[in-house]
């Protein structure tokens, strides 16, 4: 089994359930075909750089996910065929993937100058 994430862009007439019933399916299949789903991230409403089917924002979802090749062919036909995503992304991880640590901060020093 291989990690992957999945980034989805969703049309923004989807309502709140709307969206999160087409990512319980996507997880569903995954599970169906012997996969594990991960993390889903929501970033939520974002603009586009450029427009994309003639819709300047969308909605945005991160899935990552452990499996089969086939599984990643069978995910990539669901999104494709749906008329409510407007892109998505399909991207193989590293296998020895280290989750990103966060920044260490040091404490700034105050100096009591004459």
């Amino acid at each position: 089994m291989r990690p992957y994430e999945i980034a989805v862009i969703f049309d923004v007439s989807l309502d709140e359930t709307a969206t999160q019933e087409f990512v319980d399916r996507i997880t569903e299949l995954i599970k169906l075909k012997g996969g594990t789903a991960g993390q889903v991230n929501r970033w939520g409403r974002r603009q586009f750089t450029y427009e994309i089917n003639h819709k300047t924002e969308g909605i945005y979802i991160f899935i990552e996910f452990t499996g089969d090749p086939s599984l990643v062919t069978e995910v990539d036909r669901m999104l494709r065929l749906s008329d409510t995503v407007i892109r998505h992304r399909i991207v193989k991880q590293s296998e020895n993937k280290i989750p990103q640590k966060k920044a260490v901060t040091k404490p700034v020093l105050e100096t009591n100058a004459g």
